[in-house]
């Protein structure tokens, strides 16, 4: 008889079913599916006691993909009806001025207020680039800017944890909501940037979109794009990069308010290690890496951005405002050891002093370090006045172009004889700076001690005329008063030049007297005037007509400015140079040359202001050799003698050379056969105003110039003490206000000046 089957207490009847290989692949394709289910939340649905689960399953399919279809449909009609992005309107970027090689001199915010430099990826660490795809978008390279995986992922963990746990954003949907600015977070808002994320994917490069996003991402307050960030938070481009800076660059755009390390540190450090532990399971970086990286201190401060060179920065972007990045010759490394020479050099000057440099490379003309100022924002010193460029008299600076043009003449010889006596030019009666006559002297000594008087008689040979239409015919636009012709006072200094034309003038002698033009635009091209294709003859014709002086000429000035005396301390024979003063003390020059560099300094009042015993070999010559120093211990061979210079004593030249002749000059008069000058108070000027630094009861020093000796000195016609036979005087004002200056000489000649003490 048969027994009813046993039945095991508490366990459900069980039936029986397939078995083998194809039951247990049935049974996990049932779990896949229940489990499924249960994640959409269908408890209502007991697929488990349906009779036909395998038609479940495929209905779920089947509806999956008609969802799909439908998703790709409405997809398709969105990219069709959604507007793409403008990229034109992404193009602002933060103007930037870079030296010779690409280095960051100056930067400007955006229009908007924005840091935001231009970036390319190979301007960026590679390994940063490897941490910002493992964290941010590991599937950034295969996919068309829409991560399904990601979305999948995300929106189950959401709606099994009823929370966010992880973002499907890829890189390229974050570019575009970077690009779009701050958005409602709205299902329609989603759909648009996964629409133009397709979008942008179809027009753009992988490395296109990246550069975006390297461009646009934020960095706290008004700072945008990786770049900017390493600037300012590491002082360096991010180029080469720490484990730890590269970390600290991925993880703080993901909420760059809140982990901004000069605010939020802790937070910024979190965020940090969380990249870098992603950076180690991914194997971007090894242990040992790790453990650095996690012991990088953060940056605690947001630095300043360059501001080298301010003043040709500020030049460039006026002259080509439309263009994002300018490209000079300068070399930042010079530049700011220049920058920082001039700001320690004028402060042994005295207050409101200020100073400029100009370095060229004598071979090129090219423009290697331009200092407009002391201080850029020193108000107290008129920093922001570029006075590489500002309109001031040259002094003495012109006196080795005035005997060049003798030389080249055939009047004179480096030892040819000159007189230095009094001499007048109609009512015009040159003088020494020293008030002395040095008697017979040669063109040699006369350029080394930098007297007047036969600086002033050569120029009256010369031509005042030839030498201003030497300047302008090379390039040089002197400023002389309106409506008036160039005179012989040009050669001390009656005429407006800037640095600049006096660095192009000196830079064209140590080339032999070649022409040259100084440029700081690395597009414009070399330097040295083109001549373009032509024949051996007529190239030789051009350049004869764009020279400043024959190669003669400009070597026998440089071998007399070679042993100018230098400065204490400084070694001399290794440049060529020579220094100015202009009239009233307002204005010091230093410009000089070696083999291959020319640098020009001015020192002064960038207001014009006069400033007792401000001379250029006291005040510029110091820091024209220190300058020199920067550019390293070797200095480069001056040029050799070229052919046809001539290389003798007074005693060997021709007779027309041996003694400079000056047409109606009596080589017997004496210097008592000339009429004394009168008075002139050549400190301070007439009208100008005379600044008590120290307070009321500091001294002021009064020089004059001429008369006969001895001089009484008078302030608001009160007579003051002072040594007679000296033409100095030491004046201490009783307060601030207008002062009437006079000196009477010996005959009874007057001067009088008007300054205002304040």
């Amino acid at each position: 008889m048969d027994q009813p089957p046993t039945v095991v207490p508490g366990e459900a009847q069980r039936r029986p079913g397939p078995q083998g290989p194809q039951a247990q692949s049935d049974r996990t394709v049932r779990t896949n599916v229940l489990g499924l289910c249960s994640s959409l939340r269908l408890k209502g649905l007991r697929l488990a006691e349906m009779k036909g689960w395998r038609n479940a399953a495929l209905a779920i399919l089947y509806a999956g993909l008609g969802l799909a279809a439908a998703a790709l449909t409405a997809l398709n009609v969105a990219i069709a009806i959604i507007p793409p992005l403008k990229l034109d309107e992404v193009a602002d970027v933060s103007v930037s001025v870079v030296d010779r090689e690409d280095r960051l001199l100056r930067a400007f915010t955006t229009a908007s207020g924005h840091w935001r430099l231009p970036v390319t990826v190979p301007d960026v660490d590679q390994r940063y680039l490897a941490m910002l795809t493992a964290f941010e978008d590991r599937r950034f390279h295969d996919h068309k800017g829409v991560d399904l995986r990601a979305l999948t992922r995300a929106a189950t963990q959401m709606i099994k944890h009823r929370r966010l746990v992880s973002g499907g954003s890829t890189l390229t949907m974050q570019t575009v909501r970077l690009i779009e600015g701050p958005q409602t977070k709205t299902g329609w808002v989603k759909l648009r940037q996964i629409v133009r994320a397709l979008q942008l994917e179809r027009n753009l490069s992988k490395t296109q979109i990246l550069e975006l996003y390297l461009r646009l991402a934020p960095y706290g307050g008004n700072m945008e794009g990786v770049r900017a960030a390493s600037i300012a938070y590491f002082g360096k481009e991010p180029k080469r990069l720490s484990a730890g800076e590269a970390a600290l660059l991925v993880a703080i755009p993901q909420s760059p308010q809140g982990r901004r390390p000069d605010r939020f540190p802790q937070a910024a450090k979190r965020a940090r290690d969380r990249v870098l532990a992603t950076a180690l399971a991914t194997r971007i970086i090894n242990t040992a890496e790790y453990t650095r990286a996690l012991a990088e201190s953060l940056p605690r401060v947001r630095r300043e951005f360059p501001k080298h060179a301010p003043h040709l920065a500020d030049a460039e972007r006026a002259r080509a405002p439309l263009a994002a990045v300018h490209k000079t010759t300068i070399d930042r490394d010079l530049q700011r050891e220049l920058e920082t020479l001039t700001r320690d050099h004028v402060k042994t000057l005295g207050d409101k002093l200020s100073a400029a440099i100009l370095v060229a490379d004598n071979k090129t003309g090219e423009i290697r370090a331009h200092v407009g100022s002391a201080g850029y924002l020193d108000e107290a010193r008129f920093g922001a006045i570029d006075m590489v460029n500002a309109i001031r008299s040259p002094g003495s600076t012109l006196k080795p172009i005035i005997y060049g043009l003798g030389f080249e003449a055939g009047l004179a010889h480096p030892e040819t004889l000159i007189e230095d006596r009094p001499v007048r030019f109609g009512t015009y009666s040159p003088k020494n700076f020293d008030e002395e006559f040095h008697g017979t002297v040669t063109i040699r000594e006369a350029l080394a001690q930098s007297l007047n008087i036969p600086a002033v008689k050569m120029l009256n040979a010369v031509g005042p005329g030839k030498l201003v239409g030497r300047f302008m015919r090379f390039g040089i636009q002197p400023v002389l008063p309106a409506k008036t012709e160039p005179t012989i006072a040009v050669a001390l200094g009656g005429v407006g030049l800037t640095l600049h034309d006096l660095a192009t003038l000196y830079t064209s002698l140590a080339r032999g007297g070649e022409a040259v033009s100084l440029l700081h635009q690395r597009t414009a091209g070399p330097g040295a005037l083109a001549i373009g294709p032509a024949s051996a003859k007529v190239r030789q014709a051009l350049i004869a007509r764009r020279r400043l002086l024959s190669p003669v000429a400009a070597w026998y000035v440089t071998d007399i400015l070679k042993d100018a005396p230098p400065p204490v301390s400084a070694r001399s024979g290794r440049i060529a140079y020579k220094t100015g003063t202009s009239y009233g003390y307002r204005d010091a020059y230093a410009i000089g040359y070696d083999g291959r560099h020319t640098i020009a300094v001015w020192a002064g009042r960038p207001d014009s202001a006069a400033t007792a015993g401000l001379t250029g070999r006291t005040a510029a010559a110091p820091l024209l050799f220190d300058a020199f120093a920067r550019l390293g211990e070797h200095r480069p061979a001056l040029a050799s003698a070229p052919v046809g210079a001539v290389v003798a004593t007074g005693a060997s030249l021709p007779p027309p050379l041996k003694r400079f002749r000056e047409p109606g000059d009596d080589p017997s008069m004496t210097r008592s056969a000339f009429p004394e000058s009168a008075p002139m108070i050549a400190f301070p000027p007439d009208r100008s105003d005379v600044d008590l630094d120290g307070g009321v009861g500091e001294a002021v020093v009064m020089k004059a110039d001429g008369g006969a000796l001895p001089l009484t000195w008078l302030v608001d016609g009160e007579p003051i003490a002072s040594e007679p036979f000296r033409r100095e005087a030491t004046w201490i004002p009783a307060g601030r206000g207008f002062a009437k200056l006079s000196v009477i000489d010996a005959k009874g000649k007057v001067d009088r000046v008007t300054v205002r003490v304040r």
